[in-house]
């Protein structure tokens, strides 16, 4: 499935479908080796900006504590309360997937409700615009 990266009316920078998405479409899932999770404790010991990098990419997962930083476009999605997709959950409680929840249009932008799966998943901003993952 093809996605691209543009201006977000939500916030910043957001991900698009490119192409028309059905319901129950895997969008995006956690592939070890390529996407990173760490120990709760990785972000405070990087320097400066990296810190802040993670704080803006990266979630943490409420059951694991774990750090998630998805080294793809999807770092891209941003919040909403209504989302086109969510998260579905392995054994071990780590998110594997964002599947489509109805049909998306192309130029639809990818939004997922972020108390789903992060532990402070509004860092600060206004709880209807937060613009990370």
């Amino acid at each position: 499935m093809k996605t691209r990266l543009g201006r977000s009316a939500i916030a910043g920078i957001g991900l698009f479908a490119a192409e028309f998405i059905p319901k129950g479409t895997c969008i995006w899932r956690f592939k070890t080796g390529f996407d990173i999770r760490v120990d709760k404790d990785y972000p405070s010991r990087l320097p400066e900006p990296a810190r802040t990098f993670w704080a803006t990419y990266a979630y943490q997962n409420h059951a694991t504590l774990k750090y998630v930083l998805c080294a793809d476009d999807a770092r891209f999605f941003n919040h909403s309360d209504t989302p086109n997709t969510t998260c579905v959950e392995d054994p071990e409680g780590e998110e594997t997937a964002d599947v489509a929840l109805r049909d998306i249009e192309p130029g639809e932008e990818l939004t997922v409700d972020y108390r789903e799966f992060d532990t402070d998943p509004y860092h600060g901003f206004a709880q209807s615009t937060s613009p990370r993952r």
